[in-house]
């Protein structure tokens, strides 16, 4: 019984990493609630925007993720400034976020051109190649937001301050609601737009998002007085370069997972429409438990962050195993929800448009694909927790190169070149991809953890040495940790 309030108590026990995580998990869910509305609504609009849905918005995202890797990073400095109680340095690293959203915002919109060469290589049908486009080019043209949003996010995750991240994100979602409902089917006075709706709808949310963050920063006393949040808006060489550093592999390695699972879904799609569509609502389920994880993982960044900046890596560890203990909990019960209870979660997909696959035969081969794919997520859940746990953890201490690594040999060969001979092949079916997808999970999750055990993220330091800096001076003034 002393060992579970000890479990629970103290500095970075289970109740800090919920302090901090739990209204992450709310902000992811918020987030996974607005694709999951997107989805339902273009699924009951025509089944072939569905089908178009997740694969458009993953190459999307595939295109944004190396930038938003970088952008993540800035919660990253903060927060071992923050244990470093050097606070002044905090709005330099903020600031070297945002020119680096600015940059990236510009090079999206480049990049927005390229959706119809890329789809035409994906092979999918015809009807489901052009939505897929039409998503693609809008969500791409408004991803500078979204690596914004992530950057100024970080100043506030970084100190551990993550409510305002959860209640930004749940005004941009609550507006996405009614924006999706009526730029999808043409309600108040709208023209109907079907997929392209979906896509404005969710660039109006996260330029919503920045706004109110900006408007958060520029409002508060605090941010000026004690991180130098305004004046510290000019371009500092150093800590872009120092951003770089860490956030470089980072972005490589969101990237090449991002890639991975892109990967995926593009392979499925040449199973055929079925295989696609229920593949597409298993991520989209699975998406509800999975984003509120990262919350924890964003949480286990933070604290073991914090840690480093404060030279204790024990506390790190103590909180990696309290988020373990959490995720583990969470998972567990979703995966018994997977398992025995996955049939109202999947009846939200039904079509009521009259598409081809709105028949009741035709969905209940979905259906029925699905309730499979849905034991397959349940059985990879649980390590997806250690995963995620000590992915964050790993990245608070910076260790972004060996993340990269790790990333890079599993998501080809691992995930991506067993997932091609099996579809190439014609092995196994739906399952050979969905196989190769649990293994990769496996993998990840072993590689992880074994770094993490191992201990060499306890010698990195991504801020610099400063022992005379002005703006330390130990736990009083304007350093407001525990």
């Amino acid at each position: 019984m002393s060992r579970l309030r000890d479990r629970w108590g103290g500095i970075c026990g289970c109740r800090e990493v919920l302090a901090v995580g739990a209204p992450l998990m709310i902000s992811m869910g918020s987030s996974t609630l607005m694709q999951f509305t997107d989805r339902i609504f273009l699924g009951r609009h025509d089944v072939f925007e569905l089908a178009a849905a997740v694969p458009g918005g993953m190459v999307s995202f595939f295109a944004t993720s190396f930038f938003m890797g970088v952008a993540t990073c800035v919660g990253v400095l903060a927060a071992q400034y923050h244990g470093a109680c050097r606070p002044r340095r905090v709005g330099a690293a903020l600031w070297a976020g945002v020119w680096f959203s600015v940059a990236a915002g510009a090079l999206l919109a480049l990049l927005a051109g390229l959706g119809g060469p890329l789809f035409d290589l994906a092979g999918h049908p015809a009807p489901v190649r052009a939505l897929e486009v039409r998503y693609f080019r809008i969500l791409t043209l408004g991803g500078g937001f979204v690596v914004l949003s992530t950057a100024l996010s970080g100043y506030f995750s970084g100190l551990g301050r993550t409510v305002p991240v959860m209640l930004v994100n749940i005004a941009g979602a609550v507006l996405n609601v009614p924006l999706d409902y009526a730029l999808i089917f043409g309600r108040f006075g709208a023209p109907e737009l079907g997929i392209a709706g979906a896509a404005w709808a969710t660039v109006t949310g996260e330029a919503f998002s920045c706004l109110l963050f900006a408007l958060l920063l520029l409002l508060s006393p605090e941010a000026e007085k004690r991180h130098n949040v305004r004046s510290a808006w000019r371009p500092e060489r150093d800590m872009i370069t120092r951003l770089l550093e860490i956030g470089l592999p980072s972005g490589a390695q969101f990237f090449l997972d991002i890639m991975a699972m892109t990967g995926f879904s593009l392979l499925v799609g040449r199973l055929g429409l079925i295989e696609l569509s229920a593949t597409n609502i298993a991520f989209s389920i699975n998406g509800l438990t999975y984003l509120p994880l990262i919350g924890l993982s964003v949480a286990a960044s933070i604290l073991t962050g914090r840690s480093q900046g404060q030279g204790r890596p024990d506390r790190a560890r103590r909180a990696a195993s309290s988020t373990l203990a959490l995720a583990l909990t969470w998972m567990g019960g979703v995966s018994l929800i997977f398992i025995f209870a996955p049939g109202p979660l999947i009846e939200l997909f039904r079509p009521s448009g009259s598409s081809a696959l709105s028949e009741g035969a035709a969905f209940s081969d979905i259906q029925a694909m699905t309730v499979v794919l849905l034991r397959y997520v349940a059985l990879y859940s649980m390590v997806d927790g250690v995963s995620l746990t000590y992915f964050g953890a790993l990245k608070g201490a910076g260790d972004t190169k060996f993340l990269m690594y790790v990333m890079l040999f599993a998501s080809v060969c691992v995930l991506i070149a067993p997932a091609w001979l099996a579809v190439r092949a014609g092995v196994g079916g739906i399952h050979g991809p969905w196989l190769a997808l649990t293994a990769y999970i496996c993998v990840l999750a072993t590689a992880f953890w074994l770094r993490f055990r191992h201990g060499a993220w306890t010698r990195r330091r991504v801020i610099e040495n400063a022992t005379d800096d002005p703006a330390r001076d130990g736990h009083g003034g304007n350093c407001d940790q525990p």
